[in-house]
C-alpha cells in the first residue's frame, strides 16, 4: 500500500474537529528556548505552520512582532479564536514560496511541520531565504528512535494516521540538513510531552467510549519532580536527543543581524 501525502483536507479537517482547548499545546516551550538565545522585544518573527498558535502568542506577549503563516484556512481560524489573536499578523500561504522578501525576519520557527515534506530542503532553504543576515531559524520535528515515531509509521503503512503521510529525523540529520542550506546549528534540544504519550493515548482511547479524562491530570508531586529534574538534565545532551519524542534544533545564517 503505499503511503498518502499530507495534503490540505488533512489539516482542514484535524483543525476542524476539536474545539481549540482540546488541542495540546507543542511540547515543550519554544518561547522560553528563544528568549533564551535573542532579545525578542521588536523582533520580527514568522511562524511557519500555524499550529495552535499557542507559541506565537508567547513570543507576542514577550514583545516580538510575530506573523503566522498556513496554507489551511482551518488552521488560521483556531488561531484567531485565541482571546489575544489581535496580537499577531495572520497570512495564508505556500510554506514553499512564502509571500515575504528576502531577509524579512530576524527569527523563523515551524514546529511538527518539516515532517510532512518529502524534500525537506525545499522548506529549509526558503525558511534561510526570509531571514536576515545573523538571523536565527528553530526547526522542532518528531525525533527517529521513539516507540512514537514507530507506531506512527505503522499507521501510515495501514493508511490510517489522520496526516496522510509524515517522516521523523535524528538530530544528527536535523543538524546536517541545516548545514547544507548554509546555515551553523547553534543549540539541540530534546523534549518530552507533558502528560505522557501513553495517557494522550489512553485519554483518546477511552474518549471515542465516551470516558473523559482530564486533559492535564494532576501530576504526583515526587515522582513530578524526579521526571522535570531527569527532563532537564537529558535536555541538552545526545542521549536526550537520541530518547525523547520531540527535537529541535535552532541554526544561525551567516552575517550581522540589523
Amino acid at each position: 500500500m503505499t503511503p498518502r501525502e499530507s495534503r490540505q483536507e488533512h489539516w482542514d479537517k484535524y483543525w476542524d474537529s476539536a474545539p481549540a482547548e482540546e488541542i495540546y499545546e507543542s511540547v515543550g516551550d519554544l518561547a522560553a528556548e528563544l528568549a533564551s538565545r535573542r532579545d525578542l522585544v521588536g523582533a520580527r518573527i514568522l511562524e511557519v505552520g500555524a499550529g495552535s498558535g499557542r507559541d506565537s502568542l508567547n513570543l507576542a506577549e514577550l514583545g516580538a512582532k510575530v506573523m503566522v503563516l498556513d496554507y489551511s484556512p482551518s488552521a488560521l481560524r483556531v488561531v484567531g479564536t485565541h482571546d489575544k489573536a489581535n496580537q499577531l499578523s495572520l497570512s495564508r500561504g505556500d510554506a514553499l514560496a512564502l509571500p515575504f522578501p528576502d531577509g524579512s525576519f530576524d527569527i523563523v520557527f515551524h514546529q511538527g511541520l518539516l515532517e510532512h515534506f518529502r524534500d525537506p530542503r525545499l522548506l529549509l532553504a526558503e525558511n534561510a531565504r526570509v531571514l536576515k543576515p545573523g538571523g536565527l531559524l528553530l526547526v522542532d520535528v518528531p525525533q527517529r528512535w521513539h516507540i512514537y515515531t514507530l507506531i506512527k509509521r505503522v499507521l501510515i503503512l495501514l493508511n490510517r494516521w489522520f496526516a496522510g503521510w509524515e517522516c521523523s529525523f535524528s538530530a544528527r540529520e536535523l543538524e546536517g540538513l541545516l548545514r547544507e542550506q548554509g546555515l551553523r546549528p547553534a543549540g539541540t534540544y530534546a523534549d518530552w510531552p507533558v502528560p505522557g504519550l501513553f495517557y494522550r493515548m489512553l485519554r483518546k482511547s477511552l474518549a471515542m467510549l465516551g470516558i473523559k479524562l482530564p486533559q492535564h491530570p494532576r501530576p504526583i508531586p515526587v515522582l513530578g519532580s524526579l521526571l522535570e529534574r531527569l527532563r532537564l538534565g537529558l535536555r541538552y545532551r545526545r542521549l536526550g536527543h537520541y530518547s525523547a519524542m520531540i527535537i529541535g534544533c535552532m541554526a544561525e545564517k551567516d552575517g550581522a543581524g540589523s
